[in-house]
């Protein structure tokens, strides 16, 4: 299989570990070698957003920032993986009065991701954790150049089925 890159949306797949087994808990090391296979891992790169802060942040979120910048340090430490981060905004309320929250530049920065592995021609298998289709323009770039596209999915309602 050759170099592989991981390009792992975090949304994603903690939606899909909270919702099929209960919990987001992940090995990310072990994970990198399972999607890996028996090709050789080139890099990690994993997608986050901090919590969303309002202006005048509360307790909670102030605690919610720490606990999650320690754990992108921690995953900063692991030998080959890469944090990229986006921005949560606020995006209003649900009729039931749940907040609404949206991921930005996420998607776009996979997409330069993908551009860039595969014009620098250092990978041969691009290995992608998301089930977004905003993605396919990046996918069809990288397969067009001879690049070997493995998407790593939930079951089948978490991805969009033009992937």
């Amino acid at each position: 299989m050759g170099n592989v890159a991981i390009l792992l949306d975090s949304g994603y797949l903690n939606n899909v570990l909270k919702k099929y087994y209960g919990e987001t808990r992940l090995d990310y090391r072990e994970f990198a070698d399972w999607v890996c296979d028996k090709g050789s891992l080139f890099q990690v790169y994993y997608y986050d957003c901090l919590p969303y802060q309002s202006a005048n942040p509360t307790p909670e979120e102030a605690q919610m920032i720490s606990k999650k910048q320690k754990f992108l340090q921690s995953l900063r430490k692991i030998d080959r993986f890469t944090v990229r981060l986006g921005r949560l905004e606020y995006r209003g309320h649900t009729d039931d009065g749940k907040p609404i929250f949206q991921q930005k530049r996420i998607d776009l920065q996979i997409g330069l991701d993908v551009a860039s592995l595969v014009f620098n021609q250092r990978i041969d298998t691009i290995a992608i954790v998301s089930g977004d289709s905003d993605l396919i323009p990046a996918i069809e770039l990288a397969k067009n150049n001879g690049i070997i596209i493995r998407l790593v999915h939930g079951p089948k309602p978490t991805y969009h089925q033009d992937l």
